[in-house]
């Protein structure tokens, strides 16, 4: 399929964006966050900057793909079962919806929530489900990633997409399989309307374990890739982060240069960067935390909170493989890939 425009929710500082923009593809993005909205803005991309509830498809008509990733902070609660009850609530709220329960009634009910943003995990199933019933124009594929604990939701997505017409895979994909230079892993959702199968993005690159040389592992694989790969520092380095859990604490969190970085989170800015002779170093950079992402280097950081916008963003170089494995295409080539490197909105890809 050759899709015409993407309406992107949740749609952050434009990972999504970026890589469908690189692809050839048009996007327009709602998205809340303000300091956002300024980066997305400073890059050219498309922003309605709003609440995703008060739109639907019709405030998008010529969008015929459906991306999204909502915010899942309460499924990641600890302690008590909160997260656990918030999954139950949402997995019936599905039922519900494609069931065609009364709106209202369901809306009513999503209000007595405790905390409002599990609602809006629901949003694209809502906006799928308008664009049959109500726009009658189905959306040709749908995207959806979040956190590895979101993967019960993208399931339950799953069943009632298949009942929608839809082709449909979903499950966890790790970031460094796909050449992004960091391990993060992603519960993620493809579906396509017809019946042609729809898959979920091969591995490109080997998965990163630590302690395991670079070189082991699949053959018909590629190595993954490292920091130094994507930063160009004089001299090899180590950043501490202090990220996971388990083990000497003061190992914790270390990763060479010559290693995947750790999850890009919105904390970055705090992760010391030392020489391996132990001196401080300069901390990571907004381009180079950007990097680690796979965003274009000179990509428009601006407003607000610009560390905690790329900690939340989707690496472009994921969605790239995302999306072509959504529209049914080949895996992007490299010289494709290479297209992430820069970011001018003069040479964006249209009609690639």
């Amino acid at each position: 399929m050759q899709p015409t425009k993407i309406v992107d929710l949740f749609a952050g500082p434009g990972g999504l964006d970026v890589a469908a923009e690189k692809l050839g593809i048009a996007t327009a993005g709602v998205e809340w966050d303000a300091a956002a909205c300024t980066t997305r803005r400073a890059a050219g991309l498309e922003t309605v900057e709003g609440d995703v509830r008060l739109y639907g498809p019709s405030d998008f008509p010529e969008a015929d793909v459906l991306a999204g990733g909502p915010p899942c902070q309460t499924f990641t609660v600890a302690g008590r079962g909160v997260g656990r009850k918030a999954l139950d609530e949402v997995l019936d709220f599905v039922k519900r919806f494609v069931a065609r329960e009364d709106r209202d009634e369901i809306e009513k009910d999503l209000a007595k929530l405790d905390d409002e943003r599990t609602g809006l995990v629901l949003q694209p199933l809502r906006w799928a489900l308008d664009a049959i019933d109500k726009f009658d124009r189905p959306y040709r594929a749908i995207v959806l990633e979040q956190v590895p604990a979101v993967l019960p939701v993208w399931e339950a997505y799953k069943e009632a997409l298949l009942g929608e017409g839809y082709q449909v895979d979903c499950g966890i994909l790790h970031t460094e399989a796909f050449g992004v230079p960091q391990t993060r892993r992603r519960a993620v959702l493809v579906a396509r309307r017809g019946s042609s199968p729809v898959k979920l993005p091969a591995p490109t690159h080997r998965t990163y374990r630590k302690g395991v040389p670079r070189a082991a592992g699949d053959s018909s694989l590629r190595p993954w890739r490292t920091m130094a790969d994507v930063i160009g520092r004089p001299s090899p380095f180590e950043v501490i982060s202090n990220y996971g859990t388990g083990g000497d604490p003061k190992a914790r969190g270390r990763r060479g240069s010559w290693e995947p970085s750790a999850t890009v989170t919105g904390k970055i800015s705090r992760n010391r960067v030392v020489g391996l002779d132990g001196s401080e170093l300069d901390r990571f950079s907004l381009s180079e935390a950007g990097r680690l992402q796979t965003f274009p280097a000179d990509y428009p950081w601006s407003g607000r909170d610009v560390g905690q916008q790329i900690g939340n963003a989707v690496p472009p170089r994921l969605a790239m493989h995302v999306l072509s494995a959504a529209f049914g295409w080949d895996a992007p080539s490299e010289a494709t890939l290479q297209r992430l490197s820069t970011w001018n909105l003069d040479e964006r890809e249209h009609g690639a």
